[in-house]
């Protein structure tokens, strides 16, 4: 029991060496703060995490976790940890120097213990340093509850024989974080061992968690995937919660009969997984007086239709979907504007009838009242095309989400959740419907496209008309621009994905050259 104490205690010495505008409020008035634990605080409150200088802070819990720290873990675990800090053999890996004195003496026993499965990364090198995925992990976990890699699991089936022990929130993550760490840890100590006994009970009979902790208490939010769906959530017991997008505009929206399909979900308490925001869950108190969990100012539902694992309800009607916390776009509905776009915690977003595609014409004043929209997620509802959804560079250089080549804004006039008072604001303001929706009645401007791909401008040079608009799309993985060499114009750097149009009303040639590759990549614009 002192070996692993001390163990622990070395370990942990070791693992520790929005573009809202300020008026926009997240949540209605409506909700509460609820009482949330996220895993990093509750590995940390078990001694499983000191986090660094700052504690666990969310430096700390960003950063990238190492093999070698994978290796402490197995050993502290396992209860070799005492014993290997104190071995004195010569015999070591070749890149041991890599890490400090006490590591070495880690990687040393770990070399002249091969039964333990460290056996390195090949060539006489254990490659101390190099990020761990998942897989790695959860093999360090399995074996920590007493199933053998070769025997029990294949190293290639780790993740998927884990998933049947319960292991599962951080899979198919190829670079974990402290972050990860803390979910997979915490999600294991409620896994059942070869020997019939949960990783909780072994570790505190060991001395590793203290005889008076306990096991977090009530509702667990999960995190489940899927190719089509994305990453969304669950309970504990692995049935998916959804959003109504009726919500949006009211909250109490689903009663009577619609209740009996979609039951609310609430918790008291939740736990959720490191990556999710205490902040974003709160409570809502319905108009009948019960109570139920949201998020981002979405209250939370079951579908009555749904076992653990189905995500049957995603969709239905066109107004429920799953519910995530990476989504760029989604959906409201009200009875007299039909669907419309919101960002993820249900603001309304707007088009500006006087833009064109790529193009935004708010400047100034135009942009305090009606401020840019960015998104942070990268999925979109059900029905609503992923590929619609873009970004445009502004002639600031800042980025501004776009809807089908059009920027997105928000109304600064709108301070609850399902507020539309931007809808029709001087006959220009509208919100966007994506079943309807197809540009704007602005006179467009002959366009002219240049994709830059394979570190090319394109084949010879682009001859246009003057007062043609020129847009430069990125499509390389590398961060291209355009800079004219007379001065003329300059497109800051883009990422793969992104445009910026420039407005060409003099006629004459333009010769131009991307910054970073400017020796190789050049073009040539001729306005006539």
């Amino acid at each position: 029991m002192k070996t692993r104490r001390f163990g622990l205690f070395l370990f942990i010495l070791t693992l520790c060496a929005s573009l809202l505008a300020p008026t926009l409020g997240a949540v209605a008035a409506e909700q509460e703060t609820a009482t949330v634990t996220t895993d990093a605080q509750t590995a940390a409150k078990l001694g499983l995490l000191l986090g660094d200088g700052e504690g666990v802070s969310d430096a700390y819990l960003g950063k990238h976790s190492t093999r070698i720290q994978a290796a402490i873990i197995s050993l502290r675990l396992q209860g070799h940890l005492e014993e290997a800090l104190t071995y004195s053999g010569t015999g070591n890996f070749s890149d041991a120097k890599l890490v400090n004195k006490q590591n070495q003496a880690i990687l040393g026993y770990l070399k002249s213990h091969q039964e333990l499965g460290w056996n390195g990364a090949g060539n006489g090198t254990f490659n101390p340093l190099a990020e761990i995925s998942s897989q790695q992990l959860y093999k360090v976990l399995l074996e920590v509850l007493g199933f053998k890699s070769g025997t029990d699991f294949t190293y290639a089936a780790t993740e998927s024989f884990a998933a049947k022990q319960g292991l599962s929130q951080i899979a198919g993550t190829a670079s974990i974080t402290n972050a990860h760490i803390a979910t997979a840890l915490v999600e294991a100590l409620t896994a059942t061992g070869m020997h019939g006994h949960s990783l909780f009970e072994m570790l505190q009979a060991d001395g590793v968690i203290a005889a008076s902790d306990k096991l977090p208490a009530g509702e667990r939010i999960r995190l489940s995937s899927s190719d089509k769906l994305g990453t969304f959530f669950t309970d504990q017991n692995g049935r998916t919660l959804y959003f109504f997008t009726k919500d949006a505009a009211d909250l109490n929206s689903c009663q009577g009969d619609c209740l009996k399909a979609w039951p609310i979900f609430y918790a008291d308490q939740l736990q959720i997984p490191s990556s999710l925001n205490p902040a974003d869950f709160g409570v809502m108190k319905r108009a009948d007086g019960t109570e139920q969990t949201t998020y981002k100012g979405w209250p939370l539902y079951y579908f009555v239709k749904d076992q653990a694992g189905d995500v049957l309800g995603e969709a239905v009607g066109g107004v429920w979907f799953v519910a995530k916390a990476d989504y760029a776009a989604m959906l409201g509905t009200s009875p007299t504007l039909g669907n419309y776009l919101t960002d993820e915690h249900g603001r309304t977003l707007y088009y500006f009838d006087k833009d064109t595609p790529q193009t935004s014409v708010c400047e100034g004043d135009c942009l305090v009242n009606w401020p840019a929209y960015l998104a942070h997620g990268d999925y979109v509802p059900t029905g609503v095309a992923k590929s619609d959804i873009g970004t445009l560079t502004r002639s600031d250089g800042s980025k501004q989400t776009t809807y089908k080549g059009f920027p997105l804004y928000y109304f600064i006039k709108d301070k609850a959740h399902g507020d539309v008072l931007g809808q029709d604001v001087g006959h220009v303001w509208f919100v966007v419907n994506p079943a309807t929706f197809a540009g704007t009645t602005a006179p467009i401007a002959k366009t002219y496209h240049i994709d830059i791909k394979e570190y090319s401008f394109g084949q010879g040079p682009l001859t246009v008309e003057a007062g043609s608009k020129v847009v430069f799309t990125n499509y390389d993985d590398m961060q291209h621009n355009a800079v004219a060499v007379d001065g003329s114009f300059s497109i800051p750097l883009l990422a793969k994905g992104e445009s910026f149009t420039i407005t060409l009303n003099k006629a004459g040639t333009y010769d131009y050259y991307c910054e970073p590759h400017k020796k190789f990549m050049t073009g040539q614009i001729i306005v006539k």
